[in-house]
């Protein structure tokens, strides 16, 4: 676990794998003041949206219980009834401003990260209830942060309710000789404005919690250099043993390209630095490439052209586009037709003189 890791060893950017791991084992940015924010958000917009409906529907429900409650039955059946009823009516009227509040606090943990189902973070741990490990995490910077965000909040929020109260304090002095019927307009209205105004400070509260959480869990996923290269071994595999098996498969590619060779009806240099072999026969669409070099594949592909008595061409710009263009046993580029045909033209006339002359 991070927890357990010497953090003054973890110096270097955590890779993209090393962030999915602890991910996937339940270590995820996680902010309190996001979920607060969102249930508070969800609350105030339901109380804007629902509460007069919802409230009309449960007056007139209590009302017509009054109104009927000498006509209401009391024994055992009927009031087990009157329980059913009264329960439908007051789900129907709180059922979707409770679920909205769920929606809101739930979309507060979706926003930050996906859903994780894992049962690393429940696992007993005995750090968890070692007493230095606790002292550790009572004094540590988190703890600290917490502190100071607690109080900040606690500030920011009773300045701003005080602001918001000191106006009013006239007349909620004198709310006790005020009609009943005014009362609730005005408090309500009060109400939704210190509501909106914690709904406001909390928003920069969590914002800047997010960033801090996130700062946190970035900084845990850190890694040492010794962990970089573990990972490095285990996603691109050990360099010693990538390095042999480049070297087999150069080896092979070698051997392949030596027993071509001789098959090849021509060979165009550059002279020195590339080499192309090509083949044609009659029939083809096209010649094709049958091996390719630059340096000493080059040299060594010349060497058995010459032994194999294959003709060596020397064209420097043919050679170089033709290396960077066609793949070994593939057609030459259309581009590339004119110039090679007639350098396979030319060495069959050169075969059809030799022929005659003998």
């Amino acid at each position: 676990m991070a927890e357990d890791r010497d953090e003054g060893e973890q110096t270097e950017d955590p890779t993209p794998k090393r962030l999915e791991e602890a991910i996937n084992r339940g270590d995820v940015v996680k902010s309190s003041e996001v979920n607060t924010w969102f249930t508070i958000a969800g609350g105030a917009l339901t109380l804007m949206v629902f509460a007069r409906p919802a409230a009309a529907s449960l007056e007139t429900t209590l009302r017509g219980l009054l109104e009927h409650a000498a006509e209401i039955p009391t024994d055992g059946m009927g009031l087990a009834s009157l329980m059913r009823v009264l329960a439908g009516q007051v789900l129907a009227a709180l059922g979707i401003p409770l679920l909205m509040l769920s929606l809101a606090a739930l979309a507060g943990s979706l926003i930050q990260h996906r859903i994780v189902l894992s049962a690393e973070t429940i696992k007993p741990q005995l750090s968890r209830i070692s007493p230095a490990s606790g002292l550790s995490r009572l004094f540590s910077r988190q703890a600290l942060a917490n502190f100071v965000k607690g109080l900040a909040k606690l500030m920011l929020i009773g300045a701003v309710i005080g602001a918001l109260l000191w106006p009013q304090r006239g007349r909620l002095t004198s709310l006790a000789a005020t009609d009943p019927v005014m009362i609730l307009p005005f408090t309500r209205a009060l109400a939704m404005q210190m509501l909106g105004s914690v709904v406001a400070i909390l928003a920069v509260v969590a914002a800047a919690d997010y960033l801090f959480q996130y700062r946190q869990w970035y900084d845990r996923q850190k890694m040492s250099v010794r962990e970089m290269k573990e990972e490095f071994r285990q996603t691109d595999g050990d360099p010693a043993v990538k390095g042999k098996l480049r070297q087999l498969r150069n080896s092979r590619m070698r051997k392949r390209i030596m027993a071509a060779v001789p098959k090849a009806s021509v060979v165009i240099t550059n002279p020195t630095h590339f080499a192309v072999a090509l083949k044609y026969e009659r029939g083809m669409n096209a010649p094709i490439c049958v091996a390719k070099g630059v340096d000493l594949l080059a040299r060594r592909i010349r060497e058995i052209a010459q032994a194999h008595d294959i003709p060596v061409i020397e064209n420097p710009p043919l050679a170089r586009a033709l290396h960077g263009t066609v793949e070994i046993d593939q057609e030459i580029p259309p581009e590339h037709y004119r110039a090679v045909a007639e350098i396979i033209g030319y060495l069959m006339r050169l075969r059809r003189l030799a022929a005659k002359a003998n």
